[in-house]
């Protein structure tokens, strides 16, 4: 079977299903795991990710505005590979290739290859497209036992957060910086998983943008900056620098941290325990040892 894989929680879901050989083309934003680097890549983006934050939120947004995409595609190179499945997603049509594209480009490779998007914008539903990958790839065995293995995972951390009788902190996760937006889908999740209460959004709902008073007014006991996209050394930079900003001022005895938003928030794949195991290692830190350095960085 030959699978190409249009967004990086793609191809994460189709390595840890033991499916790796199978892939014969990523996105740009693949990068993990680090054996995936040498596949061909079909898509680039028209956004520099270089740029600063509000920088690619108006480009983004200009784009959008004029119809234009926000990604680039060989149709070509992609027309000779002749997958037999595209992976692709429905929940944002700025973070990576969506369905409409894919279903498009579909139809000019011969034989017409099966779509199948990831759609799930909960824990839940990102464990039932890893299913449905698994599906398509005829891995059902290989699935299963990576779903127990995540869960006997996360339900590790709910014994041990149970069996301390750990307070369960008021927690806010930033998911872009400038403008603000809080962190929906799947985050609250993460967050109640990992023994928080998510005070600014519920699972599967949107992630939106906010101001910092709706930050400061949600009374959070600590905050996790995890802009999609960004690693944790780029999340720490851009985070101090909001954080010496006036408006937040009322954040200066708040816990806060900067996550790696694209390894850990920003995928719907399996790491999605990594990002529950790190943010129960920075909310119970009793309970756990200190989270990994190249996934959090504490802040203050």
């Amino acid at each position: 079977m030959k699978i190409l894989s249009l967004l990086p929680a793609g191809t994460e879901i189709v390595c840890a299903l033991g499916a790796a050989d199978e892939l014969v083309g990523i996105s740009h934003e693949c990068d993990y795991p680090a054996s995936v680097t040498a596949l061909p890549r079909v898509t680039s983006s028209i956004v520099s990710s270089n740029a600063s934050a509000r920088d690619i939120n108006d480009s983004v947004r200009e784009l959008v505005k004029n119809g234009q995409p926000v990604f680039i595609l060989d149709a070509e190179q992609i027309s000779a590979m002749r997958p037999d499945v595209i992976l692709t997603q429905s929940l944002c049509d700025v973070c990576a290739v969506s369905d409409g594209v894919a279903h498009a480009l579909a139809h000019v490779v011969s034989p017409v290859p099966q779509v199948l998007p990831l759609v799930g914008n909960t824990l839940a539903g990102v464990w039932a497209d890893i299913r449905a990958v698994g599906n398509a790839t005829h891995r059902v065995n290989e699935t299963e036992a990576l779903l127990a293995s995540l869960d006997a995972r996360v339900r590790q951390i709910h014994e041990t957060l149970k069996a301390a009788r750990a307070p369960r902190p008021r927690v806010a996760v930033i998911e872009w910086l400038d403008p603000l937006f809080s962190a929906g889908h799947w985050t609250p999740d993460l967050v109640r998983r990992a023994g928080g209460v998510d005070v600014l959004a519920e699972p599967g709902a949107h992630s939106v943008q906010i101001d910092v008073a709706q930050v400061r007014d949600a009374a959070p006991d600590l905050l996790f900056f995890a802009p999609c996209g960004f690693d944790v050394y780029r999340a720490t930079n851009d985070a101090r620098e909001l954080l010496r900003r006036p408006e937040w001022a009322w954040a200066r005895d708040v816990s806060a941290w900067a996550l790696d938003g694209n390894a850990l928030t920003s995928r719907p794949g399996p790491r999605l325990v990594d990002a529950i195991e790190t943010m129960a290692s920075i909310i119970a830190p009793a309970c756990f040892d200190p989270p990994a350095a190249h996934y959090a960085h504490v802040l203050r």
